[in-house]
């Protein structure tokens, strides 16, 4: 394929998956934020590009996310590269998520780290419902 077909496919994809992908500089600052993004959090496109991704990172972890951030970008190493996590974040309107999410380090052509991807789902849902006994979900969906 040749390398102007590649980056449509890959524009397609980025612009056309239910997921949110983003994408955050080595400042953390956004620079990617897909359709999916602006469904799941609330915020246009318009809104959150050039924003911190704190944005969307509930403020009682927005240190302990910024320390990790910063050690990962000035060491390159991760634990959690690659990997399916579950983590908190927050809506534009308030609402507190429970998000899967995969991140990756983004390099350059000679290793440098560009910044931090990130493709993220709401599983809400589904995680209430295995924390909460059933009785009281029942009450809750009953309310």
């Amino acid at each position: 394929m040749a390398k102007e077909g590649y980056a449509r496919l890959c524009q397609q994809i980025v612009e056309n998956v239910e997921d949110a992908i983003i994408f955050a500089n080595r400042q953390g600052v956004i620079r990617l934020w897909n359709p999916g993004a602006e469904t799941l959090f609330g915020y246009a496109s318009t809104e959150a590009i050039g924003q911190p991704v704190e944005l969307i990172i509930p403020e009682s972890l927005r240190q302990r996310h910024w320390e990790g951030f910063r050690r990962v970008v000035a060491t390159g190493v991760t634990r959690y590269d690659q990997r399916l996590l579950a983590i908190p974040a927050v809506r534009k309107d308030g609402v507190r998520l429970i998000l899967e999410m995969t991140l990756a380090l983004v390099r350059d052509g000679s290793g440098v780290i560009l910044g931090v991807a990130a493709v993220a789902r709401d599983v809400t849902p589904l995680a209430v419902s295995q924390i909460m006994p059933c009785t009281t979900r029942e009450r809750a969906v009953a309310v």
